[in-house]
């Protein structure tokens, strides 16, 4: 009751601070998006189906990264996967735009995604959203246990070396340990570790 009661608060702070940040950030990503319409044709916006607290699905929004005739298709680069297990990840996707290449260095494509955490699809802190199509392939209790809370931008994966860690059940163990660890200390450390990387160009 009392860890119910503690998430709730969580996620109306950062429904509050993912206000502010969208007003801060909001010259910046108008910038943004002047740039990926000048770069590449093709929507500013990548939107795709992600699975949320309680296994509910919900648009994802990031800035499109990618030359729009790929941004859907992953298996012309699947022999590219970097990854273990059910997820897809490419350190150097040869998909990416000028600008795309750019964004992900820095994590900026991920700035829209506030407006995902105002409308309460997400957290700024916590395991990242997966598509369904990965989810479906998760062992069971496992995709249980991790979506009991809303997923976030940031997290431990995100912050623990990940370009080294391709393991999916390391990917797990820490899911995992974020849920079962949580505390206000704890999302501070994770904000504070993820502006060094941003700042430092290790984003992806």
């Amino acid at each position: 009751m009392k860890n119910n009661i503690k998430f709730f608060i969580k996620e109306i702070i950062d429904v509050i601070l993912s206000f502010f940040i969208l007003i801060l950030f909001l010259p910046i990503m108008l910038i943004i998006c002047l740039l990926i319409k000048f770069d590449s044709p093709g929507p500013i916006f990548f939107r795709q189906n992600r699975i949320g607290k309680s296994q509910k699905k919900f648009k994802i929004i990031k800035f499109r990264t990618m030359t729009h005739s790929t941004v859907n298709t992953n298996e012309s680069v699947m022999h590219l996967n970097e990854a273990s297990g059910p997820v897809f990840k490419i350190t150097n996707d040869p998909r990416l735009t000028k600008i795309g290449k750019i964004l992900r260095k820095y994590s900026l494509d991920e700035l829209p995604q506030l407006f995902n955490v105002f409308l309460r699809h997400m957290n700024l802190i916590g395991p990242r959203p997966l598509p369904d199509y990965e989810v479906i392939k998760m062992e069971k209790d496992f995709s249980l246990k991790r979506h009991q809370i809303r997923p976030g931008i940031t997290g431990l994966w995100q912050i623990s070396e990940r370009q080294k860690i391709s393991s999916f059940k390391n990917w797990i163990r820490l899911d995992l340990k974020y849920i079962d660890d949580w505390s206000f200390l704890l999302d501070f450390k994770i904000i504070f570790k993820t502006i060094f990387i941003i700042f430092s160009g290790k984003g992806h």
